[in-house]
């Protein structure tokens, strides 16, 4: 009967030393957790930006293109032709 008590004893003082030590690391751990979080928000958004600048001058180019080269077809059949 006392050994049966006894190592009731020493595996709920286990499990409170454990569960103790648990919380004391994650707040430490949160914290950082989100420190984390938001860096990796903010190289996401840069990321992100950087994408859309560089898809942006790539229309404007491809549209400023084409359309000098509509322009100089268009210019090219209305001179070929004076009546």
């Amino acid at each position: 009967m006392k050994i049966h008590r006894l190592s009731a004893i020493v595996l709920a003082g286990t499990m409170l030393c454990g569960t103790a030590s648990a919380f004391a690391q994650n707040d430490s751990g949160t914290k950082q957790d989100m420190k984390n979080a938001g860096s990796e928000t903010k190289y996401a958004a840069k990321d992100t930006g950087r994408g859309v600048k560089q898809g942006t001058k790539k229309v404007y180019h491809k549209t400023k293109r084409g359309t000098h080269k509509v322009a100089h077809k268009v210019s090219d059949k209305t001179s070929s032709n004076p009546q």
